[in-house]
């Protein structure tokens, strides 16, 4: 085994974390007979030499004897290892260009022609995963049929030899793998789409086996998303219901392992303990094919998620909230129902149901409302007592933050909702040794009725000590402060402002000027310090202060020139930004600003172009200026929406020639920040916002027409 493994140079070969020369141990270690040592020559193979997917000299050199491995039936997980091939081999260019049109100097050169070269190298070798369909070992067969469908050369061959192996296949999950590598050669065999949509279309039809059913017709919407039928959510929904009264008992749990310290062994632990206990978790992956599929049939996908959320199976009910997570952070859509029956999922005895379904409510803010009711009867039931007036928990005396409960989460889900039933819990949790920070910056949607907060988070900030974490405990802490009006927190947030070390002392005076600026004329006794924060060389500081000068006494006088000061040739975009928005928020007394900020228009920089024309609006009222800046900027960067929509509302009928360019974004079905494979916890907060924005500014500019 492993012959001629001592003849390679590993040495003068390189992988992510310099010379090569430790892979030979990590290849005798996937043969070893020690499950332990399995995966951890698994875990550097991962983490070394196929790091996050990269093709090195030195994965060129392992792969003949991987297909060694794969092909040796001593050898035990190897179907790790065929998962392993196929991720080298399975990388795929755009096309032949890629290659041509990189000189061999290039840097990037190497790097794409080592995925051509492996991709070659493994195809060369690929008949050795002809003969694993059939093997013996569950594992081999699951990963075989992606590695023939991604990597072998004939692909008449392969998908004659899948749909044979389907007939005498008994095992549920390698039956899925061999529908969906049918469906993955269909996808990359343009010649071979049509007459493989009609097979699977049969096979969604004709399968005895409802999960069978359901796999062809994932993969069958997959390949031709144009040709979905219309009675998809019918069909689904008895699909569904047939698995789940045919599979009756739990899925036998794998062989035990010994737990490893690696990121391979943490993530198979989850994705078993997330697999525990169901009688078809290979359901959600099918299910997640299908949306993919659906795409803008946001309907037809709420509808299926509806569904599932009403199934007495717990485990489709998990997997309705975890795709709606990702529908709703990419589509807009009437979520009103869907939410409401992710709230009653809190109450479930299941766990791992109720976290998913308070991982989802978190992210949801203003639209969280619906399961508001659900939110507060879970937190009353966690702090050990009953719901009093308006759901809200009564005090028993019992925190409701303790463990891994998601109580915590729930309550953040419900302040995010701006529901004033989580303001007497919140001061529950400024009691305890240490608060969520997501909590602390929550705070500014309740309104009011947050004012009893204050005196807690005085006394929290009193106790925030001038180390190294000072910035990280006490910015949460004015922020909240600011939110709920705290000024009598005054002598705390000074001594923060006056005393803090060198360490990020900017961000910290910042921070506390800011909070200053929220307390208004309350901030007086301030006035010397941020006067003479006026001169800092910092500009977010020197903004922050005369955001807050201008705040507690009203005065022009210093503050302008202050201002005006950053919105000169030269200045950074970032610190021109900051000046413009102070002088847009001090309004039409800071007009003899106007002619400072006009230059902002014509800049380079996207931003600078929108706070400065965002800011000649309110100063001077001059839209004729400002409105086709923020018009180009609309249609330059999505991102700039919110802002420019804000400014929209409050121009009205001045904003009449942006009429056009809102209603097309209230028709809009994806949110304007989705992105592939990233969100942020606020981006369907700042799409709800965007929307209201946008139906607050064509309501005034309709009014105006009048």
């Amino acid at each position: 085994m492993l012959t001629g493994i001592e003849e390679v140079d590993w040495a003068s070969l390189g992988h992510a974390y310099g010379p090569a020369d430790d892979v030979p141990e990590l290849l005798r270690g996937l043969a070893s007979a020690d499950p332990a040592e399995r995966e951890t020559a698994l875990d550097g193979m991962y983490g070394a030499v196929h790091h996050q997917g990269d093709v090195y000299d030195s994965t060129l050199a392992c792969i003949p004897f991987l297909l060694e491995l794969v092909a040796d039936p001593g050898v035990q997980d190897r179907g790790c290892i065929v998962e392993l091939l196929t991720s080298i081999g399975g990388i795929e260019l755009d096309d032949d260009e890629e290659l041509d049109e990189l000189g061999s100097d290039d840097e990037e050169f190497i790097p794409a022609a080592n995925y051509a070269m492996a991709a070659a190298a493994i195809a060369a070798g690929a008949d050795v995963f002809l003969g694993l369909v059939s093997d013996p070992d569950p594992e081999v067969r699951l990963a075989a049929p992606c590695a023939l469908a991604s990597l072998h050369p004939e692909p008449v061959r392969v998908l004659s030899l899948l749909r044979e192996r389907l007939t005498v296949e008994r095992d549920t999950e390698v039956r899925l793998a061999l529908v969906a590598a049918v469906g993955r050669i269909a996808l990359r065999h343009a010649s071979l789409r049509a007459e493989t949509v009609d097979w699977l279309d049969w096979l969604a039809r004709a399968a005895q086996d409802p999960g069978l059913r359901l796999a062809a017709l994932a993969q069958r919407a997959r390949c031709a998303p144009g040709d979905i039928p219309e009675d998809v959510v019918p069909w689904v929904t008895g699909l569904l219901e047939e698995i789940r009264t045919s599979v009756s008992r739990p899925a036998v749990p794998g062989t035990e392992r010994t737990a490893t310290p690696t990121l391979i062994g943490q993530v198979r632990e989850l994705l078993e303990e997330h697999a525990a206990g169901r009688p078809a978790p290979w359901t959600e992956e099918l299910l997640r094919t299908l949306h993919t599929a659906l795409d803008d049939r946001v309907d037809d996908r709420i509808a299926l998620i509806l569904a599932q959320l009403r199934s007495p199976d717990w485990g489709q009910r998990s997997d309705a909230i975890w795709l709606c997570g990702g529908l709703i952070r990419v589509w807009r859509g009437r979520y009103e129902e869907v939410v409401r029956l992710v709230g009653a999922q809190l109450q479930d005895p299941e766990p791992r149901l109720r976290e998913a379904a308070t991982s989802f409510l978190e992210r949801l803010f203003e639209l969280g409302a619906p399961a508001a009711d659900a939110l507060a009867t879970r937190l009353a039931a966690g702090a050990g007592g009953a719901a009093g007036p308006g759901g809200a928990a009564q005090d028993t005396g019992q925190s409701p933050f303790v463990g891994r409960s998601g109580r915590d989460g729930a309550l953040l889900a419900l302040a995010r909702a701006g529901d004033t039933r989580a303001v007497p819990l919140l001061a529950r949790a400024l009691e305890e040794a240490e608060v969520r920070r997501e909590l602390l910056y929550a705070m500014d949607g309740l309104g009011p009725s947050a004012a009893m907060l204050a005196p807690l988070l005085r006394r929290r900030l009193a106790e925030v000590e001038f180390d190294e974490r000072l910035y990280d405990r006490a910015a949460p802490l004015l922020y909240a402060l600011a939110a709920v009006r705290g000024a009598q927190a005054l002598p705390e947030v000074l001594r923060m402002l006056r005393e803090a070390p060198a360490n990020r002392r900017d961000w910290v005076r910042e921070a506390t000027l800011r909070t200053l600026a929220a307390f208004g004329p309350a901030a007086r006794e301030a006035v010397p310090d941020m006067r003479r924060l006026l001169a800092a060389d910092s500009a977010a500081v020197a903004t922050a202060a005369a955001r807050a000068l201008w705040a507690a006494e009203g005065d022009r006088g210093d503050v302008l020139p202050a201002l005006e000061r950053w919105l000169r040739p030269g200045t950074s975009g970032a610190d021109w930004c900051a000046a413009a928005q102070a002088l847009g928020e001090i309004g039409p007394a800071a007009a003899s600003a106007a002619p400072a900020l006009r230059p902002g228009l014509v800049s380079r920089d996207l931003w600078v172009r929108v706070r400065s024309a965002a800011a000649l609006w309110r100063v001077s009222g001059e839209a004729s200026a400002s409105l086709p800046v923020l018009l180009a900027a609309w249609e330059e960067n999505r991102h700039a929406r919110v802002d420019i929509a804000e400014c929209l509302a409050e121009m009205g009928p001045a904003a009449s020639g942006a009429q056009l360019a809102v209603l097309t974004e209230l028709t809009r079905r994806r949110r304007h920040n989705a992105r592939e494979g990233a969100s942020g916890s606020h981006d369907i907060h700042l799409d709800e916002k965007l929307l209201t924005l946008c139906r607050a500014a064509l309501a005034r500019m309709e009014r105006g027409a009048f």
